[in-house]
Parts: structure tokens; sequence; C-alpha cells
């Protein structure tokens, strides 16, 4: 449970999946000035250095953001965070979800992080110092819960487990639909890993199952970062997905193909 550090993996071709569309869902959530809330159930650290030992290792930085950063035009609110955290942090900084929604957030926003390992729950901390977030050291489903409904009520929640649980695969669709009974209005964000088993099929066959409003599935396909790796491709599941959401997601499907 305690074992995965996501500084091996960060600015992966997952991570820029992911975090593409968490950035147009946000920007244009804040388009409307009405303040939101922002919740993540597993939050890493929040900040990696692509430079460090860890990421360099696997090099799936250098297969990921570095190789594809062009995909992204200065005006992306997904290359605007990027660019706001090396400003701020260093050329080789990298925004976790957290670092990356904060720097697309205004002041009246809230942030709830939740994040179980110690030491990146203590690197969390450092973190989003600055950015007023509320960050617990908890089991992510179990801070959602009780938080939810959140003030303010608009709002974005993003579920971005490890897997290293399995039976995650089999109580995620019953954890969102209750969340989505006590929060109807919010956005719920979740990030699944593509394998070579295809172990997310029967997790979003029973998320479709349930019919959940404003649902939009969505899966890209790439080369495996390295010999014997697992991981395939990246998928992210919405409820309640923001307008234009599936323009990104078509734009997206053409450069992942061109991989």
């Amino acid at each position: 449970m305690l074992s995965y550090q996501h500084i091996y993996h960060a600015g992966n071709l997952a991570d820029v999946h992911k975090h593409a569309l968490l950035a147009c869902a946000l920007d244009y959530m804040t388009q409307k000035p009405k303040p939101l809330s922002y919740l993540e159930t597993h939050s890493g650290r929040g900040l990696y250095q692509l430079d460090a030992a860890e990421a360099v290792k696997t090099g799936e930085a250098e297969a990921g953001i570095y190789a594809v950063s062009e995909w992204f035009a200065p005006e992306h609110p997904y290359a605007r965070a990027l660019s706001k955290v090396r400003d701020q942090h260093g050329a080789a900084a990298y925004p976790g979800s957290p670092v990356l929604a904060a720097s697309l957030l205004r002041r009246e926003d809230r942030l709830h992080l939740a994040e179980l390992h110690p030491r990146e729950c203590e690197a969390l901390h450092e973190a989003m110092f600055m950015s007023g977030a509320k960050v617990y050291q908890q089991d992510g489903f179990e801070m959602a819960q009780a938080v939810c409904p959140p003030t303010p009520r608009r709002g974005v929640m993003l579920i971005d487990p490890s897997y290293e649980i399995k039976t995650d695969y089999a109580t995620i669709p019953a954890s969102i639909a209750k969340l989505n009974r006590k929060w109807n209005v919010g956005v719920i964000a979740l990030w699944y890993p593509i394998l070579i088993d295809d172990s997310h099929v029967s997790m979003i066959d029973a998320l479709l199952a349930r019919d959940l409003p404003g649902a939009l599935c969505h899966e890209v396909r790439f080369p495996p970062a390295r010999d014997g790796h697992r991981m395939v491709g990246s998928g992210m599941f919405f409820v309640n997905a923001p307008f234009g959401l599936e323009e990104e997601c078509k734009r997206l499907d053409q450069l992942f193909a061109a991989l």
C-alpha cells in the first residue's frame, strides 16, 4: 500500500494524457467567476524534479513530456502550468496533479489533498505550503467521502490510485457512484493505467453500466517505456465532463496515434 512513489514515473506519457485533460477541465471551470473546490485522493509529493536519479533511471520522462512538449502551444493550460512551475522551481521541475491544479486555480478556490505515504505526504505539505491547501495523511477514498459535498460545491475531484491494491478495480465504480450521489454537481475524474492484461476493462464496463451523468471515457495507447514494461496506455473516465473536453480528447487521439 505504501510502496508506490511517482518520482520514477513523473512526466511519462500517462502523466501527459492525464494532466492535459485535467488542465483543460480546470481551465474551463475557472472561466466562471465562482469559486470551486479541488479534491485529490492520491496526491503524491506534488512536485518532482525530472533530473532526479529515480526519474533518470526509468527514462519515462525522456520518452514522455520531454519528447512531446511541442504538442502544447504556450496558451494551452497544461503548457501554462508547466511554464509557471519551471519559472518557480527550475527547468527540470514537473508538477504533479496538486501543483498543476494550484497553478491554474485562483485565491478563492479550495484544495483538499490526501496522501497516505508518510514521506510523500511530508513532501506534499512542503510543495503546497503557499497554496492554502488542506493536506490529509489519510486514505484518499475515505477523505473524499468525508469531505463531499465540499464547500464551495462547484469543483473537480481527481482519483488517481497506483492500483497496487488490486481490489481497487472492483471497488472504484461503487465509490464513484456514491460520490456522485453525494456531490451531483462535481466533476469526478478517474485515471487508470492500460496494462497488457487489460485489467481495467471490467472496471470501465461497471462504470458505464451505472449510466453516470456526463460520462466521458478516453483512452490512448503508446509504446511501453522500456522492455518488459506492462503499461501500454492511459485512460481517463469523467463524470460531469466539462464542456469542450471532447475536443481535446480528439486532438490527443491524433497526437498519440502518431507515436
